[in-house]
């Protein structure tokens, strides 16, 4: 089983440094984001901090928002996430 105590490989922390990639390059804030998509501000800064878990509804949300497909959230460099 990986070791996912180091924050480099926390799937929480590496989605979180996506979906911020992503908001960035369409040019919006948390506060847009949160409009267009339908999920809280504060929630979504704690998916993007790695402190939220984040249920499949609102990945879709977001990538719906994002216009990406959900898949695209997940393409973050999986740092020895399996080892």
């Amino acid at each position: 089983m990986a070791d996912i105590s180091s924050n480099t490989a926390d799937p929480l922390i590496l989605f979180g440094e996506r979906l911020i990639e992503l908001r960035k390059a369409k040019g919006w804030s948390q506060e847009r984001l949160s409009l267009e998509s339908g999920v809280a501000r504060s929630y979504l800064g704690g998916v993007e901090r790695g402190q939220r878990n984040i249920a499949l509804i609102n990945i879709c949300r977001l990538a719906k928002a994002l216009s990406v497909s959900p898949s695209e959230l997940f393409l973050f460099e999986s740092k020895s996430l399996i080892n």
